[in-house]
C-alpha cells in the first residue's frame, strides 16, 4: 500500500526530532521533508504536494494560519503548537487534530490514525485550506500585516500601509501604499480584523483608512463620495456616511 507522503513544518529542532522519533513506529508513513519556517515550508508543499502536514503555528517570517491563507494545495493538517489559543481556529480550518506541546506518544499516534484513515478513506479535505479559511473568518485582534501571493512570491503587507480594501466577488482587492494586491478573502474578515480606529467602512464594497480620506463631497441626491489623498474617489453609502460622521466628528 502506498505511503502516507509527510511534511513537518516547526521552527523548534528538538519538536521536528521528536514528531521523526514517533513517526519511525508506523510503516504507513514516509517524511519526505523537513521544514525550520513557513516560507520554505509552503515552497516544500507546492512543489512535493504531501498528503499530510504536520504544521507549527507560531513561527517566524510566516506563521501556520498565514501559510495557510496562501496554500493553493490540500493536504490533511495536524497542528502543532505551543499555544491553545489557537485550537478553536484550527478546528474552523478543517485541520485534522490540534496538539498541544509537549504532547504524549499515544495522543500523537492517534492523531496521525485519524489523519491516514480520512486519506485512506477518501474523505479528507476537498478544497484547498485557503479557500476553507475564507469561508470562516475568525474575528481576532486586529492584524498587523496581510499576506498575499501572486505566482510563486509571497508579499506581506503591513496594515500601515493600506490605503483601502475593495470587494470584488469571492476576493478582495487591497490597495497599499506600493500598488495593490487581490486576495480570496471576505470584506466582513477586514471589517472585523483591521484595526477599528484606523479603518472605517464607508459602503458595502468600501474599506477606507480613515486618515487617508481629505474630504466627503454630496454627489447627487443624498448620496457622497470620498475622496482621498491619492485623489481616488469612493462612493459612501448612507451607513457609511453616517459612521463617517461619528469617525470624523464633523
Amino acid at each position: 500500500m502506498q505511503k502516507i507522503r509527510t511534511v513537518i513544518i516547526d521552527d523548534e529542532a528538538p519538536a521536528r526530532e521528536i514528531i521523526k522519533h514517533y513517526l519511525k513506529e508506523l510503516d504507513s508513513v514516509e517524511i519526505i521533508a523537513e521544514c525550520a519556517d513557513g516560507f520554505s515550508g509552503l515552497k516544500t508543499i507546492s512543489f512535493m504536494k504531501p498528503d499530510l502536514v504536520f504544521l507549527d503555528i507560531q513561527m517566524p517570517r510566516l506563521t501556520g494560519i498565514e501559510l495557510i491563507e496562501v496554500l493553493t494545495e490540500r493536504p490533511e493538517i495536524i497542528f502543532i503548537t505551543a499555544y491553545d489559543q489557537f485550537a478553536l481556529r484550527a478546528f474552523e480550518l478543517n485541520a485534522v487534530d490540534y496538539l498541544l506541546k509537549p504532547f504524549p506518544k499515544r495522543r500523537f499516534l492517534d492523531a496521525v490514525s485519524k489523519a491516514v484513515d480520512k486519506i485512506r478513506s477518501g474523505s479528507g479535505n476537498k478544497e484547498p485550506a485557503s479557500q476553507l479559511l475564507a469561508k470562516k473568518p475568525d474575528p481576532v485582534s486586529p492584524v498587523n500585516r496581510i499576506v498575499v501571493r501572486k505566482g510563486n512570491a509571497i508579499n506581506l503587507i503591513p496594515v500601515d500601509k493600506i490605503r483601502y480594501v475593495e470587494a470584488q466577488d469571492d476576493y478582495v482587492m487591497i490597495y497599499h501604499l506600493n500598488g495593490k494586491a487581490l486576495k480570496q478573502q471576505t470584506m466582513k474578515y477586514y471589517e472585523d480584523n483591521l484595526p477599528k480606529a484606523d479603518f472605517v467602512r464607508i459602503h458595502r464594497s468600501y474599506i477606507v483608512k480613515v486618515e487617508e480620506i481629505k474630504r466627503i463631497e454630496p454627489y447627487g441626491k443624498d448620496n457622497h463620495v470620498a475622496i482621498l489623498q491619492s485623489g481616488d474617489k469612493l462612493p459612501v453609502s448612507r451607513s457609511g456616511y453616517k459612521q463617517l460622521k461619528e469617525e470624523l466628528n464633523f
